[in-house]
């Protein structure tokens, strides 16, 4: 066996090898994203009438004084509204400030008591939802979502 013919034998064993390394190496990738959805799937799965966070990362920022990345049950107390305004209204109240170019608070009561709430539980429930939207990501989250973000 010649030099050339040594130097083909272990190009050709060298590309086999890179092409079986190639294949495993997505094979683990394909495993690993197969799994990750799996477990989503289980995750979602396991909370159902729950509102969940999106791309919480694995640190809950709660433990460090930070809003909660944790699903929230549907029929969780953190929903209710408060003084008769609910999440929906808060953000239908916002849409239409955006609209107007309304970017205070005293316009925002304006825009409530012309629906018919009185300008006291308009400013009880704007702070209120704020401060939950400070404990709670998912209740960011789903105020962004009702004003179509």
């Amino acid at each position: 066996m010649g030099l050339f013919s040594k130097a083909k034998d272990a190009m050709t064993a060298a590309q086999q090898a890179a092409q079986q390394a190639a294949q495993q190496a997505a094979a683990a990738q394909q495993q690993a994203g197969q799994q990750a959805g799996q477990q989503a799937g289980q995750q979602a799965g396991q909370q159902p009438g729950y509102v969940h966070v999106e791309g919480a990362g694995p640190i809950d920022p709660a433990a460090f004084g930070g809003p909660s990345t944790r699903s929230v049950a549907e029929d969780d107390p953190i929903w209710e509204p408060i003084n008769g305004i609910s999440l929906q209204d808060y953000a239908d109240f916002s849409r239409e400030a955006q609209t107007r170019g309304v970017t205070d608070e005293a316009g925002m009561i304006a825009i409530a008591q012309e629906r018919g709430f009185s300008a006291e539980d308009t400013k009880a429930a704007l702070d209120g939802w704020i401060a939950r939207m400070g404990q709670s990501q998912a209740v960011g989250q789903q105020f962004r979502r009702f004003l179509g973000y």
